[in-house]
């Protein structure tokens, strides 16, 4: 493949002596042009975001959001040669203030050199940064001094100060296919360095890799050092489980038997089978799944399948997520174990989670109606003088603190039930509260004359 770093660099030490480094598979397959990148077509597709960015010959502050190994350092270093910028590249994990220093003074000695030249700043995991050290980049990002680049798989939201992340683009970076995987493993045996694979063992491989390229190619490399020490020109599934073991056994995220398998946790949860549950929990974990998904998909069932009818069981999910952050596996596992069986034994209710989704299918069908002006804020006296908030009932001076008969949708619209409780755990209790409050509303309007409120599902 045209464009490929060859596989040893020669390095000379301060006595004149000649050495070899090995540059990793991953390294040399980098793309050296936008064409060459795998991928991202949402972002570097023609007329996408990214590639006019690049073709606008105007460099700006950017943030790559996005899993490992899918090209955020590589998009970083093409964005410096499309301009022709200086590249600064600054890890967050073993760097500081010192490296901010000097990365700004080697981009004020390029901007003021007899060949002035743009700097391109690159901090790999961002996120790392304190607020100190990301608020040192703020006026050299204003002042245009350098474009800044931050690399992160965290949620910018919450993990980069807001006033950097107002000054910077986020880019969403999404995890190969399996096709831009399969494209990944022709452009390695174009080199010539890795043997032929069988459809099995490339499957398999892609499923490995689990949307990392670079996760691929370092195992491509593991697999054809392997192979030449066995003089084997040729690679299956079998020979590819006996020699990288127990990793590749294990399923990853993307295959259809991962989705499966959580699918039959979720199952099992949610018709209330402890042990069931507790297997394919296990299956999951023995699996190679990320545990911190598994406990994402937990909080889930607790809000979807269990709702109010237990709201400790949210709780406890929350709580599990926690202790295998602290704890990490094996110990963490447990606390996952311990709310799987909670779940999967306390009273079951979907009714907020299809609540939300019919409110969700009724603001899509009624659009944006006006917010009825006694429910308006009235915090100005001009707010005031038009009537906003005006007849408004304070719910705590009304007795039970309850405005029977109060209209909190919108004027001119039918008021729907969107929640209904099932009658089950402490929802038992909410819907017996709900009926009387309901009962209340009816008779107060009812005896000022007011029409029934229709009381329709949404749909």
């Amino acid at each position: 493949m045209s464009g490929v770093a060859p596989p040893h660099t020669l390095l000379r030490d301060n006595g004149g002596m000649a050495s070899t480094l090995h540059v990793p598979l991953a390294e040399r397959l980098r793309p050296r042009s936008l064409d060459e990148v795998i991928g991202q077509t949402h972002l570097l597709g023609p007329g996408m975001p990214l590639r006019l960015a690049f073709e606008s010959g105007r460099p700006h502050s950017c943030i790559l959001w996005g899993p490992p190994g899918v090209g955020k350092t590589t998009l970083a270093r093409l964005m410096a040669q499309a301009f022709d910028a200086q590249f600064i590249a600054i890890s967050a994990v073993l760097g500081g203030v010192k490296e901010i220093r000097d990365a700004v003074q080697q981009a004020e000695a390029a901007r003021s050199g007899l060949h002035p030249q743009p700097t391109v700043v690159f901090v790999d995991e961002v996120h790392r940064f304190n607020k100190a050290q990301q608020d040192a980049f703020l006026p050299h990002v204003e002042s245009g001094l350098f474009t800044f680049v931050g690399a992160t798989t965290e949620n910018p939201s919450f993990e980069v100060n807001a006033a950097l992340l107002s000054r910077a683009t986020v880019y969403v970076l999404q995890p190969l296919t399996d096709a831009d995987l399969q494209a990944l493993i022709d452009r390695a045996l174009a080199t010539g360095e890795v043997p032929a694979l069988d459809d099995a063992a490339r499957q398999r491989l892609v499923a490995y890799a689990d949307g990392d390229a670079r996760r691929l190619l370092n195992t491509l490399e593991t697999v054809a050092m392997a192979a030449r020490a066995q003089r084997r020109h040729q690679v299956d599934e079998a020979w590819l489980l006996t020699t990288l073991g127990e990793r590749l056994r294990r399923y990853d995220k993307g295959g259809d038997q991962f989705y499966d398998t959580i699918s039959a946790l979720h199952k099992s949860v949610r018709g209330s089978d402890p042990d069931a549950a507790l297997y394919w929990l296990v299956r999951m974990l023995d699996g190679g799944a990320d545990p911190r998904y598994v406990a994402r998909r937990l909080i889930r069932m607790a809000t979807e399948d269990i709702g109010l009818a237990d709201p400790r069981a949210l709780r406890l999910a929350l709580d599990a997520a926690e202790v295998y952050e602290r704890l990490g596996s094996p110990e963490g596992e447990l606390a996952l174990a311990q709310a799987v069986v909670y779940l999967a034994v306390v009273p079951k209710s979907n009714a907020v989670y299809t609540a939300y989704k019919a409110a969700r299918t009724l603001v899509a069908r009624e659009g944006t109606r006006p917010v009825p002006l006694h429910l308006r804020n009235a915090p100005t006296a001009l707010m005031k003088a038009l009537d906003h908030g005006r007849g408004y009932r304070y719910a705590h001076d009304e007795p039970d603190a309850f405005a029977a008969g109060e209209r909190y949708f919108p004027d001119g619209m039918d008021e729907v039930r969107l929640y209904e409780p099932v009658p089950r755990g402490l929802e038992l209790r909410i819907g017996e509260r709900l009926a009387e409050l309901r009962r209340r509303n009816a008779e107060v309007r009812a005896a000022a004359g007011q029409p029934r409120p229709n009381d329709h599902q949404a749909g």
